[in-house]
C-alpha cells in the first residue's frame, strides 16, 4: 500500500538531516584520508568514493521522503520547472534546511574526529579555472537530475547522481562541489575538503550559473515539456 506524501514539516526535517549526513560524509572522509595519507591522490580516492556511497544510500534512504534535493540547485532548478503547482514555500523551506544542515554536518564531522568546531577553513579558491569546473560540475549534476525526470527513470538517481558525482570529483578543476549548501558547510572544516569563507560568494555564483546552463542543456535535449510526471514525495527518488 502506498504511503500517502508526508507534510511539508517533515519533508523539510528529511531534508535537514540527508543535508547533515550528506557533508558529514564528505567531511569526515577528507579528515580520515587527510590523516592517513599524505598521498594527495590517495586522499582523493578514499573522499570521492565515500562521497559517492554516501550520497548513493541517502537518496535511496531519503529520496521517498523528500525528492532527496539536498542541494538548493536541485531545489531551484525543480521548483523553476515546476512552478505553476508549486509554490515557493517549499523550496525556500528546503533551502533553508540545506543551508543549516551543511553547517551542522560539517560541525558534526569537526567533533567526531575531535577537532575544535566551528573553525574556518583557509584554503582558498578563486582561481578562475576553479569556476569554471565549478560551472561545469553543477550544470551536469542538474542535466542528470532533469534528464532523469525527462526519459521517465527517476529510479535511477542514488545510482546516476551517486555515479556523476564521483565521477566529477575527478574530471572537474574545482573537485566538484555542485552545491552551494555544501560549499557554505566546508568552510566550517579546514581540512582537505574545505574552502575558505572569502572564496564562497564565488563558488556558489559558479554553481547558480551551472544550473541555468544545466537547465538549457536539458532544455536542447529534451524539449521544454515536463517529461514524465514527478512521483510524489512518497515515492520520489531524486536529488543532488
Amino acid at each position: 500500500m502506498r504511503m500517502s506524501p508526508p507534510a511539508l514539516p517533515r519533508r523539510v526535517a528529511a531534508e535537514f538531516i540527508g543535508t547533515t549526513a550528506l557533508v558529514a560524509v564528505v567531511v569526515g572522509s577528507g579528515i580520515r584520508a587527510d590523516s592517513l595519507s599524505q598521498d594527495i591522490g590517495v586522499r582523493l580516492i578514499a573522499n570521492a568514493a565515500a562521497s559517492a556511497l554516501g550520497l548513493g544510500l541517502l537518496i535511496a534512504l531519503i529520496g521517498p521522503l523528500s525528492g532527496a534535493h539536498f542541494n538548493p540547485v536541485v531545489t531551484l532548478s525543480e521548483w523553476w520547472s515546476r512552478r505553476p503547482e508549486r509554490g515557493g514555500r517549499e523550496a525556500l523551506a528546503y533551502i533553508g534546511a540545506q543551508l543549516t544542515g551543511a553547517v551542522a554536518g560539517a560541525l558534526l564531522a569537526e567533533a567526531m574526529f575531535g577537532r575544535a568546531p566551528g573553525a574556518w577553513a583557509t584554503e582558498p579558491r578563486s582561481a578562475p579555472h576553479l569556476l569554471l569546473g565549478e560551472a561545469v560540475a553543477t550544470a551536469g549534476l542538474v542535466l542528470v537530475v532533469q534528464g532523469l525526470r525527462h526519459i521517465g527513470r527517476p529510479g535511477l538517481a542514488p545510482v546516476a547522481v551517486a555515479g556523476y558525482i564521483g565521477a566529477a570529483i575527478w574530471f572537474t578543476s574545482s573537485g566538484s562541489f555542485a552545491n552551494p549548501a555544501a560549499t557554505l558547510g566546508r568552510s566550517f572544516s579546514d581540512s582537505f575538503t574545505g574552502i575558505a569563507p572569502a572564496s564562497v560568494p564565488a563558488f556558489a555564483a559558479a554553481q547558480l550559473l551551472g544550473m541555468l546552463l544545466g537547465m538549457a542543456l536539458a532544455g536542447v535535449l529534451y524539449g521544454t515539456d515536463r517529461g514524465a510526471d514527478e512521483p510524489n514525495p512518497a515515492t520520489a527518488r531524486r536529488t543532488g
